[in-house]
């Protein structure tokens, strides 16, 4: 779906990648999904952690680093989020819980949310992205049913970051399709389209594996 032709402004989606390492799959896969929200006319932006002067939450609810405050803020001015991270003991990252932890309601509420979790084991990342959802249900974000989890990640891409598996590519392409036409759909208050379209997306979060 593409954005109407009189739109001022074309929505954003970023993609909030979960791993610091050097040669990140997860930022591999976060890429990849963010084309497919390119296609619509979205302008999306990978944000990378590394990036930001990010400070353990603690609970304050003052005196936060600069790093802090604009990761609040490229988020808060996006349309939807595309989350993206490796599987750690059966859950999600450390580093992304901990950026979700110094964001709330105001980052998150009413956004159209989508899911990526890579792996280096068989069994890829469904419960870190099961754990995800419960963070975007408790944010009152609509996490679209879609999602991609990627088993053995280290098999899986290439040395350009692109994947072997096109199947697999294709369903990247379509979560970051997926965000973007849902968060088209809720922004331009087509609220029947909107869950015509939801009620039609498949029950078993990510189809078939």
């Amino acid at each position: 779906m593409t954005a109407p032709a009189d739109a001022k402004t074309p929505l954003r989606i970023v993609g909030l990648c979960g791993s610091l390492r050097p040669g990140s799959y997860t930022r591999m896969a976060l890429t990849i999904a963010l084309r497919g929200a390119a296609e619509s006319g979205s302008q999306t932006e990978l944000i990378d952690l590394r990036d930001f002067d990010l400070m353990f939450m603690d609970g304050r609810d003052s005196g936060f680093p600069a790093g802090v405050e604009r990761l609040r803020a490229a988020v808060r001015a996006a349309d939807g989020v595309i989350l993206g991270t490796p599987e750690y003991h059966g859950n999600f990252s450390g580093v992304l819980k901990n950026a979700l932890d110094l964001m709330g309601f105001d980052e998150m509420e009413g956004k159209m949310i989508g899911l990526v979790g890579v792996s280096g084991g068989a069994m890829g990342a469904f419960d870190a992205m099961n754990s995800l959802r419960h963070v975007g249900r408790a944010l009152h974000a609509w996490v679209i049913p879609q999602q991609v989890a990627i088993p053995e990640a280290w098999k899986e891409f290439d040395e350009h970051g692109g994947l072997k598996n096109r199947a697999l590519e294709d369903r990247l392409l379509e979560v970051g399709r997926e965000v973007a036409k849902f968060a088209y759909l809720h922004q331009c208050g087509k609220t029947g389209e909107f869950l015509k379209d939801w009620e039609k997306a498949p029950i078993n979060p990510g189809g078939d594996q």
